[in-house]
């Protein structure tokens, strides 16, 4: 399956150049681009996803999965969908950008309850930033985080920067393997 979801990335969500043309979230110019929404919001995408993220959490005593929106909910609903087809169902939830100013003010959307524990998912690491700022609002929410699981690791300190925060951090696919695929496809 993690090839089948390499290759669908290295088609649909991955992008190279020699040159470092394109602009990243922190203002850094890269050689590489992954945009995983074409990968995660497509059905084949979604099933790879869904199953290989609960294969890396099935184990785990925890209640939800959930991320950072937008590129996190695909990912917390394909696993959450999969949880529910193999009999170990966890509630997927959502981290808001911007906190609500009106109604229950909260950073996270779902039906999770303070003190349950969880599973964070991200598309993809580069700095790390986007995941810590998910992981300090959850735990504001009374969440326990027990593992980080991400996507796309750029493989640019990121995860090393995750795990100053919660022990169990794991990557399904990595920058390298990206590049492989994409040198072996021509």
């Amino acid at each position: 399956m993690k090839q089948q979801l390499v290759e669908m990335l290295c088609e649909k969500s991955f992008m190279y150049s020699k040159d470092p043309i394109y602009k990243l979230a922190s203002g850094r110019q890269s050689q590489f681009y992954v945009n995983c929404r074409p990968t995660t919001l497509h059905p084949k995408g979604m099933y790879l996803v869904g199953h290989l993220v609960f294969n890396c959490i099935e184990r785990l005593n925890v209640q939800g999965v959930g991320g950072l929106t937008f590129g996190a909910d695909p990912i917390a609903m394909a696993t959450a969908f999969t949880s529910y087809m193999r009999k170990k169902p966890l509630k997927a939830f959502s981290v808001r950008k911007t906190q609500k100013d009106h109604g229950i003010v909260k950073w996270v959307e779902g039906d999770i309850t303070r003190g349950e524990k969880v599973v964070i998912v991200e598309d993809v690491v580069t700095t790390g930033g986007s995941t810590i700022k998910a992981l300090d609002r959850v735990q504001a929410e009374g969440l326990h985080v027990e593992k980080v699981v991400v996507l796309v690791d750029r493989q640019e300190g990121g995860m090393e920067a995750i795990r100053e925060h919660v022990n169990s951090v794991e990557a399904i696919v990595t920058i390298e393997d990206l590049m492989r695929a994409h040198r072996h496809k021509g």
